[in-house]
């Protein structure tokens, strides 16, 4: 069996057990949060957003002491939001802000080249972020404030009618209601790659690519700042050049920056806190239904016990190809998507069985990767559940007339056909760069 098989195969049996075994309420825990999915281009979360809302949050409690009254109340903790959760990310091309010596010319529009789906199941044991490719060509959804009413490749529908235009027409795609959206420009990628501290990349073969200047030797790198942004902008750099190839190049980041986002030095840490609340709020634009401090909060308490395994990163099911005006262009694979967005409505996990996709390969130190982060995780939780028996909380004492509780039953996992490509946070992957040599 050849390694990628073998790959598949694992994937699906673990996919399978884990949803098997986690049809549960989420875990009850601290303020910690694994929010910052989303993003693309930006990458950058999953909901960034989230993680500014719980560092202002808790921010704004120590703040200063008040004055003690009589009938204080005590703030009560906010909880997970309830039932699933659609949020769009879109990155945008705009140069609005930037240095002109460090990017290319203004191109005079302003296009959404990245736009991630998040979607977390209702019972908040599985998320979904779903990348949409930038040129695939699509029905424009009639926008809010005129225009659309068209088809073209999707990047143009925020040049059409802003973010709200996004949004309707990614609702008409996918069948799904999205209530939260989010949009970050070059500058805001930056600013957040910074904030975390970096994301470590593995990088099979050298990636060349003059057009964002992203040059890296095969190995390790730790990318923020502008670098991350030219590693997340790259095309001809990965795979055979193409748009797919850029986001299973990008979903390498994507899964580096979860899993280190779920470790405890990462989301205990108020200083990366902080970093990261201000660059968020600094650099993002919000829909007025994510603008809020509590909402935000509860979307994060609904991330924050997902397991790696369970967040599935995939490519919307296309290839390239059309004709006439769209020649060339990515085109929708009308039958696997309905399958992924079936599975999405009905609220099923979904597995993988096809490959990472051509901008990416597995990482051959993979094992050891993972069993290295599943003893930090260990010791996370240790040190949390020692916290937490330090400073019991009263539970009721069940009636010895109590029902017992019922097992739930398994939840079917949604298997995706092979030619659907992407991965889980669970598996560790690497760019398949592409030298000038090869373009």
């Amino acid at each position: 069996m050849s390694e990628q098989k073998a790959t598949r195969a694992r994937r699906i049996r673990s996919a399978r057990a884990a949803i098997r075994h986690g049809n549960v309420a989420p875990r009850k825990g601290g303020r910690t949060l694994l929010s910052w999915i989303g993003a693309g281009l930006a990458v950058v979360m999953v909901a960034t957003a989230s993680i500014a809302g719980i560092a202002f949050w808790d921010i704004s409690r120590s703040a200063k002491e008040g004055v003690a009254l009589a009938n204080d109340q005590r703030i009560p903790d906010i909880g997970a939001i309830e039932g699933g959760v659609n949020f769009l990310l879109v990155g945008s091309d705009s140069r609005e802000g930037t240095d002109p010596n460090v990017f290319d010319a203004d191109p005079g529009s302003v296009l959404n080249d990245v736009n991630i789906l998040l979607h977390i199941s209702a019972d908040h044991t599985n998320a979904t972020v779903v990348s949409i490719p930038r040129d695939m060509v699509v029905h424009y959804a009639n926008c809010p404030d005129g225009g659309g009413g068209w088809s073209g490749p999707i990047n143009g529908t925020l040049n059409e009618g802003g973010l709200p235009c996004v949004v309707l027409t990614v609702e008409e795609l996918t069948g799904l209601s999205i209530p939260f959206a989010a949009m970050i420009q070059f500058n805001g990628v930056i600013e957040m790659a910074n904030a975390i501290g970096g994301v470590e990349v593995c990088v099979a073969e050298p990636i060349e690519d003059e057009y964002t200047q992203t040059f890296l030797d095969a190995g390790m790198h730790t990318l923020s700042g502008l670098q991350a942004l030219q590693f997340l902008r790259t095309r001809h750099g990965v795979g055979d050049g193409s748009d797919l190839g850029r986001i299973s190049n990008q979903q390498v980041f994507l899964s580096s920056l979860v899993r280190k986002l779920k470790s405890a030095q990462t989301l205990t840490n108020p200083v990366a806190l902080f970093g990261l609340a201000k660059a968020a709020i600094s650099n993002m634009t919000l829909s007025n239904s994510l603008n809020n401090i509590d909402t935000m909060m509860s979307i994060a308490m609904a991330l924050k016990d997902i397991p790696l395994e369970n967040v599935v990163f995939v490519q919307y099911p296309s290839s390239t190809g059309g004709t006439g005006i769209y020649a060339g262009k990515v085109q929708p694979n009308q039958a696997e998507a309905d399958a992924l967005f079936a599975a999405l409505l009905a609220d099923q996990p979904i597995a993988l069985s096809g490959t990472t996709g051509n901008g990416s390969v597995v990482d051959p130190d993979a094992a050891a990767k993972a069993a290295a982060q599943a003893e930090a995780e260990a010791k996370a939780a240790a040190k949390a559940a020692k916290k937490a028996t330090a400073t019991p909380t009263p539970t009721a004492t069940p009636s010895a007339t109590s029902a017992p509780a019922e097992t739930p039953a398994p939840v079917e996992v949604a298997v995706l056909p092979e030619n659907v490509n992407g991965q889980t946070a669970n598996d560790y992957t690497c760019s398949a760069g592409r030298t000038l040599d090869q373009q």
